[in-house]
């Protein structure tokens, strides 16, 4: 499953929610999409599951265009959005059963279906239960139950962590390893870049709804960050000394001090690395971690956006 975005553009009158977005990514892989408050990632999404048209441009889902097909597209995507719409007069097995139904999943196939969902996003023990009594968790993961319903080989979530406590978090990132493990292509939004850095292939950033950056993940960190970071931790305990030592070494251009590690910019090249580890060796540090580390991807967001709004 490919899934391209070629050069989407929706404007609302004067207003450019999306200018000329490009970017793909392939069944298996989960792939971040991150930009300030009113970047465009929302309206980027609807239109990638068929809920909004685009101005310009266009989304192809294994070459199935969402402008020229939308019905054969729309069976092919699941989309997740921040929050689960308020239900008064429905449970959570009938909720699920009716968008079986929507999709086209008859009987007897169906009753299998939605029991199979329940079970994998860990709803069997609420499956009676009204969604209006249900907590933010338990409704995400009614939620993802619902884009699931119908196999779609590819998954658009908006925000889903929005809300969760950490243990519903964790579980929510196990699911949706568990569906890329499954070949299924995700894309995810989130504001908790530290937690999104640890599940995704590749990240989009974006901004005013222009592409800032768009790849994988490890390339865009090494890339934009500039330099090389090292982390390194010693048997000395006298940090404030080390550190105006190497404050003093060639290409040593920022050190600062976190859980023990000394963390250390430097210029230039990978060999500057090395040549650091020699210097503090022969200068007697016991040295017992020295390791490379790529920049976070907060540490990237920060440098490459302004924080602006359309």
């Amino acid at each position: 499953m490919q899934i391209e975005v070629v050069k989407l553009k929706r404007y609302f009158g004067s207003t450019r929610a999306v200018d000329g977005l490009s970017f793909s990514f392939q069944g298996g892989q989960i792939w971040g999409f991150v930009g300030p408050n009113g970047a465009g990632k929302t309206t980027t999404m609807r239109v990638m599951a068929t809920l909004d048209e685009p101005t310009a441009g266009d989304v192809l889902l294994d070459g199935v265009s969402v402008v020229q097909d939308p019905e054969k597209a729309r069976a092919l995507t699941g989309f997740v959005p921040d929050s689960l719409p308020t239900h008064s007069d429905i449970d959570v097995h009938e909720y699920l059963d009716f968008f079986a139904r929507a999709y086209g999943v008859r009987d007897p196939r169906r009753k299998r279906v939605v029991e199979s969902i329940e079970k994998f996003t860990n709803l069997l023990g609420i499956r009676e239960k009204p969604l209006k009594a249900l907590s933010k968790g338990m409704k995400q993961r009614v939620n993802l139950a619902r884009a699931l319903v119908h196999d779609p080989p590819v998954l658009i979530m908006d925000e889903p962590a929005a809300g969760l406590d950490p243990r519903a978090r964790i579980e929510l990132r196990e699911l949706v390893k568990a569906l890329a493990e499954q070949g299924k292509a995700i894309l995810i939004s989130s504001h908790i870049l530290s937690e999104l850095s640890e599940m995704i292939d590749g990240v989009v950033i974006i901004e005013q709804g222009k592409m800032l950056r768009a790849g994988d993940l490890d390339g865009i960190r090494t890339a934009d960050v500039g330099g090389v970071l090292v982390l390194l931790r010693t048997l000395d305990n006298d940090h404030e000394t080390l550190c105006s030592e190497l404050l003093e070494t060639p290409h040593v251009e920022k050190v600062s001090v976190a859980g023990g590690f000394v963390r250390v910019a430097l210029s230039g090249r990978e060999e500057h690395a090395a040549e650091l580890l020699r210097l503090l060796i022969t200068r007697g540090h016991r040295v017992v971690e020295f390791r490379h580390e790529t920049g976070s991807l907060e540490e990237v967001f920060m440098k490459i956006t302004r924080g602006e709004v359309s």
